[in-house]
């Protein structure tokens, strides 16, 4: 068989491989995505019959086509099925098995070398000092590297075993993935996996391996300091949730992660948490499923410290939709959303719209899609916040308030971006609007970029955090005495399940409950512990409208929020 050029031959874009490497699309290279991991020169394998070409360090062995490569790669997978990978020597350097193989098994065998030590390096890595200009550094055989390249020589001279041993572990796993490659392929010439992916495929094809890592790695840092905890959504046609929904939780359990994953024939929406490893694993894992790839990137997680013990538990499950506004995704689309802005072009807008002298006449709107126990300790200023308790009151807010909108410019927000796609969706549908903007990232990405921006106050989030802080400012107030506050807890009544906002003077009262009909609940319960039922509604629910209407437009804010001025630490 004539050997192709080596440019020709790529390895399959198998589960195991596509979870660590980067798409090469979405806006950075995998040189960074690897923090620049280099090779060390005693690793590269090099033909002396036929010489090589040196890759980047790290770089992917790629295809100038689709079906260039494939007589190589299934060449090579014959040869390596037959192999005994158990035995390490074989997979030493100097061994005569190397002068056996062709180039294309080379190649194989090269890149499956780099992506062992890549990996093995990235073990080890530890947070650098917040005073060093570095990131991270390594720590291994109770040695502190602080550059790469001595952890990379380390790593050379001292652990070549190790290196071979899981040199021979990716082996085996292309092996066995790219001989079920073929039967992946769909006549979806934009994503080749996506028919056969969920009929054919078993979950566990689709997990990474973690056999390279200590399972500590995985389960350790789950603390609010050194855990994680992820936001993102994807809006994409899906023919089987529920594949998808028991490969999620295949996923999460495989990486030790909690936190609450919706999907639906619309797409996907998550907020996950764990350690450090395991939620960049777990991006690695859906940048590179056939599913997402071609619609999500990196930049569409939003990250921020925590862990697994931001929520109790794992759930995950199919809905009609990713985020619940109460009608039907056939009738509303996500593909009709209104024009996104960057946060710097929405920061922009902003200014423009605070500058004018006087805002009740301007003909631009800046609309808070949250619920109004999120935007009451924190918002942009200026905006107009709803009064409603739940995003599926949105659609009737909107139509009880058309007239606000009419031939307005509408700057809507909301905490990531995904109820602004069909809320933006459905007033269009309106048309009286002149347009309609959403923030692309949501106030997430906004603070991430403008710390000290026009965004005052807390990001409201739905774990036990409850809330984001990145600038000082206190927008809201005690409940009982009126002092600057706002650290949620929930309403001492274990039956109701408001937010109170309660200062510790007050708390220290007894004041612990959403509002007096709670407190006397509490106090009865507690009187009489037989009598343990109470309807969760109180004084809170009973008095709040359950969509408000805007008599007119009296202020730069209203419903149940006060206009923030600049520099103002509260107001609510």
């Amino acid at each position: 068989m004539k050997v192709k050029s080596l440019s020709h031959v790529r390895p399959s874009a198998t589960p195991w491989t596509s979870a660590y490497q980067a798409p090469p699309s979405k806006g950075f290279s995998r040189q960074e995505y690897w923090s620049g991991v280099p090779l060390p020169s005693p690793l590269v394998i090099v033909s002396r019959k036929e010489p090589t070409p040196r890759l980047e360090p790290n770089q992917m062995p790629s295809s100038t086509s689709p079906d260039q490569g494939d007589d190589d790669l299934e060449a090579c997978v014959l040869r390596f099925s037959d192999l005994d990978l158990k035995d390490t020597s074989l997979m030493n350097p100097s061994s005569s098995l190397k002068a056996e193989l062709d180039v294309s098994a080379k190649k194989k065998y090269s890149f499956a070398k780099k992506k062992a030590f890549s990996l093995f390096v990235k073990t080890k890595e530890v947070a650098a000092p917040p005073c060093e200009c570095k990131e991270k550094w390594w720590k291994c055989c109770q040695q502190l590297f602080t550059d790469p390249t001595s952890i990379h020589r380390h790593v050379a001279t001292q652990h070549a075993n190790e290196i071979c041993h899981e040199t021979a572990s990716v082996l085996k796993q292309l092996a066995v993935t790219s001989s079920t490659s073929k039967s992946l392929e769909s006549t979806d010439k934009r994503n080749p996996f996506k028919e056969d992916l969920t009929r054919n495929q078993e979950v566990s094809t689709w997990l990474p391996d973690i056999s390279c890592f200590n399972p500590d790695e995985l389960i350790s840092g789950q603390g609010n300091d050194e855990g994680e905890v992820l936001l993102y959504y994807c809006y994409c046609d899906l023919k089987d949730p529920d594949w998808v929904c028991a490969w999620q939780t295949a996923l999460c359990q495989h990486l030790h992660l909690t936190g609450k994953v919706r999907i639906a024939m619309e797409g996907i929406n998550g907020t996950v948490g764990g350690s450090r490893l395991a939620t960049r694993l777990y991006v690695s894992v859906m940048l590179s499923c056939p599913l997402f790839k071609d619609y999500l990137c990196k930049d569409d997680f939003k990250t921020s410290k925590g862990g697994a013990c931001c929520f109790p538990e794992l759930r995950v499950g199919v809905f009609e939709e990713i985020v619940p506004m109460g009608i039907s995704p056939n009738k509303i689309s996500y593909k009709k959303p209104g024009i996104h802005l960057s946060p710097g072009e929405f920061h922009k807008e902003v200014e423009k719209f605070l500058s004018q002298a006087n805002q009740e006449e301007s003909d631009t709107i800046l609309l808070d899609c949250r619920n109004f126990y999120e935007s009451k300790i924190g918002r942009f200023q200026g905006c107009l916040a709803p009064d409603i308790r739940k995003f599926s009151y949105f659609p009737s807010y909107v139509d009880e308030n058309l007239e606000l909108f009419k031939e307005k410019r509408v700057l809507m927000y909301c905490t990531g971006g995904i109820r602004c796609e069909r809320g933006s969706a459905y007033l269009k549908t309106k048309g009286v609007c002149k347009e309609v903007f959403q923030l692309k990232g949501g106030i997430h990405k906004y603070l991430e970029e403008f710390p000290d921006g026009f965004y005052k106050g807390k990001l409201f989030v739905f774990d036990e955090r409850y809330a984001l802080s990145f600038n000082n400012d206190i927008v809201s107030e005690c409940s009982y005495c009126g002092v600057p506050w706002d650290h949620y807890n929930l309403c001492s009544t274990p039956q109701c399940r408001q937010l109170v906002l309660t200062c510790p003077a007050c708390q220290e009262r007894g004041f612990t409950a959403c509002c007096v009909t709670c407190q006397d609940k509490g106090n009865r319960q507690a009187a009489s512990p037989a009598q343990s039922s109470f309807k969760e509604e109180c004084e809170c629910t009973a008095r709040r409208p359950r969509v408000p209407r805007e008599l007119s437009r009296r202020g730069p804010l209203t419903a149940g929020a006060s206009p923030l001025k600049p520099g103002a630490q509260a107001g609510c």
